[in-house]
């Protein structure tokens, strides 16, 4: 399986502008509930904390294989989706990994070093 993360910035001039973005962009994405072969979850979240470096909105979805993600990308439901949005993202970040798999920096094999970086993320 697939995780699918992306969070975004929004547009907004003000804390009113910024809110309604984000809810343009959370019922854009609950849109595709159900209407994206290979999607196993989708979840998105506002950001609460109001810190200056944290992202304002948050997807993360779950897809059966790197296939399905794939197909994802091109399906017309999702096109639409982010047609719909527009410019209302400002910036854009992503991670994809296979959920279940230890990687070669899981705390089992990582050295130390890499240990306090992470407790410090």
């Amino acid at each position: 399986m697939i995780r699918h993360i992306v969070m975004w910035q929004v547009r907004g001039e003000t804390a009113q502008e910024k809110r309604l973005s984000c809810e343009r962009v959370r019922a854009g994405f609950e849109g595709l509930r159900g209407r994206i072969p290979g999607m196993r979850h989708l979840e998105i979240g506002i950001d609460s904390s109001a810190v200056d470096y944290a992202c304002d909105v948050v997807l993360v979805s779950d897809f059966e294989s790197r296939e399905a993600l794939d197909a994802y990308a091109n399906h017309p439901e999702h096109l639409r989706v982010r047609q719909q949005l527009g410019d209302t993202r400002t910036a854009r970040h992503q991670v994809d990994y296979e959920v279940g798999q230890q990687s070669a920096s899981s705390p089992s094999s990582a050295s130390p070093a890499a240990e306090a970086t992470d407790a410090n993320a």
